[in-house]
């Protein structure tokens, strides 16, 4: 697995707006009621089932975002398998500054660990052969940063992180542009040099149509069985990158994976993902 991370600075404002968002306007009334500012605990957090762990760094820095004075010893690194019962982080300090972090902290490592746990998942099916499980755009809005890196902590690759990171040409933009020579010659008139290039095809004869036009750096196969995907694999011969997207499932992946191709896009990674059950316990 990867142990990926990106700096807290990048991380911040998405767990700042979390923070805030549970926070309120004026703090968490219920601790400031019933717990006197000076009882310390230790707490864990601990796995309810059986993962792999993803939103570690980001819970930490929950915890450290409401009270810096916190200790946070990590058991485990983003990336690493767990097992139910084992403990992740053990958190150590005031005790109504670690429940006033407690939901956040555990919003986010559910949700990242079963986005790595459903990824693996995948990878796991591709064993064997040269595919790549990557994600998609299809992430909730708001914390793509930190579904991407889940992927990453699963064993999958980082696709498009944005609208600006390349240009991927899907079948609306071929229709309206005017076809697929179209397309591929406003690129090659108009994009930067240091852009990649993805177009995407749902038939043979489009393949066909890209690859006598040159211009694209990957082709996106879309919906194709995996007999067609085979076909078009050996059409393309190693003259693009090719990637496979379309009823991607733990199920169907392998089957895919067998066709050759060098990359399997699955948007299930961070739109049907399961949340993975975590605990605090004081």
């Amino acid at each position: 697995m990867h142990h990926a991370t990106v700096p807290d600075l990048i991380l911040e404002p998405l767990v700042r707006a979390a923070l805030t968002e549970d926070l309120g306007t004026c703090g968490d009334i219920t601790t400031r009621t019933v717990i006197p500012s000076d009882v310390t605990y230790a707490a864990r957090l601990n796995a309810r089932e059986d993962a792999v762990v993803s939103g570690m760094q980001v819970a930490a820095l929950a915890f450290r975002l409401v009270d810096p004075t916190l200790k946070i010893k990590p058991l485990v690194a983003d990336g690493d398998r767990c097992t139910k019962g084992q403990t992740l982080m053990e958190i150590t300090g005031s005790a109504a500054s670690i429940l006033s972090g407690e939901r956040v902290a555990l919003n986010f490592a559910g949700r990242l660990t079963g986005v790595a746990t459903l990824t693996a998942k995948l990878v796991a099916q591709t064993a064997g052969t040269k595919a790549r499980i990557t994600c998609t755009r299809k992430t909730t809005p708001g914390l793509r940063i930190v579904e991407k890196l889940a992927v990453l902590h699963g064993g999958g690759f980082n696709h498009r992180h944005s609208l600006s990171d390349a240009i991927l040409i899907k079948d609306n933009h071929i229709a309206a542009a005017g076809g697929v020579r179209a397309v591929l010659g406003a690129v090659k008139a108009r994009a930067s040099h240091m852009m990649k290039v993805e177009i995407e095809v749902d038939r043979l004869d489009q393949l066909a149509e890209v690859l006598d036009t040159g211009g694209a750096d990957v082709v996106l196969l879309d919906n194709m069985t995996p007999d067609t995907l085979a076909e078009a694999v050996a059409m393309v011969n190693g003259r693009l990158v090719t990637e496979a997207s379309g009823n991607v499932t733990v199920g169907t992946v392998a089957a895919i994976a067998a066709t050759g191709v060098d990359y399997i896009s699955s948007g299930a990674l961070t739109h049907s993902y399961r949340t993975i059950d975590l605990g605090l316990d004081f």
